[in-house]
């Protein structure tokens, strides 16, 4: 597999995130775009920016499960988390939405900018099953305007994620 290093020109380097696709080998495409302070959601913003399909713009969600553990869910930035079915893929009764702060903490990137690779402390995480729909799929890249672009399979392989039904019925 080939690999698309980070943009060295960007302000702060790589991120974690990019680091770990880097390390794994993983080919990637890295897209930047100005965060906007005003923008509604982060993950309509990167749809917006970047013209993209909504379908594979995923955005990285953290809950509580009743057990007290932190999962990871990654889901269509279009849609919402089922806390039933993520409850349900972790082996739990039920599930609520973390705080952000604690997401923050726990996966030390800001809010807007969470991704689900290269996270300070080790999650597990689940991505919804329709990611397999699409050639690629775009997940953060560990900060505001700064997304990554992978094929489904090499995200799960790097991830490690599980693979499930995720979201809510519309």
């Amino acid at each position: 597999m080939g690999k698309k290093k980070a943009n060295v020109s960007s302000p702060s380097g790589p991120t974690r995130a990019i680091e770990a696709l880097n390390k794994a080998g993983i080919f990637f495409t890295l897209h930047e775009y100005e965060h906007s302070p005003e923008a509604r959601t982060y993950g309509g913003e990167t749809v917006e920016k970047l013209g993209v399909n909504p379908a594979t713009a995923f955005k990285t969600l953290m809950v509580k499960l009743n057990t007290g553990e932190f999962v990871v869910g990654i889901i269509p930035v279009l849609r919402h988390l089922s806390m039933k079915l993520i409850a349900k893929a972790a082996g739990a009764k039920n599930a609520e939405m973390a705080d952000p702060a604690v997401a923050q903490r726990r996966t030390g990137y800001v809010v807007g900018g969470i991704s689900p690779l290269g996270q300070t402390t080790s999650h597990r995480l689940f991505v919804d099953e329709s990611c397999l729909d699409h050639d690629t799929m775009i997940v953060s890249g560990g900060r505001r305007g700064y997304s990554v672009e992978l094929s489904p399979l090499d995200f799960i392989d790097v991830s490690g994620a599980e693979c499930v039904p995720l979201t809510a019925i519309d």
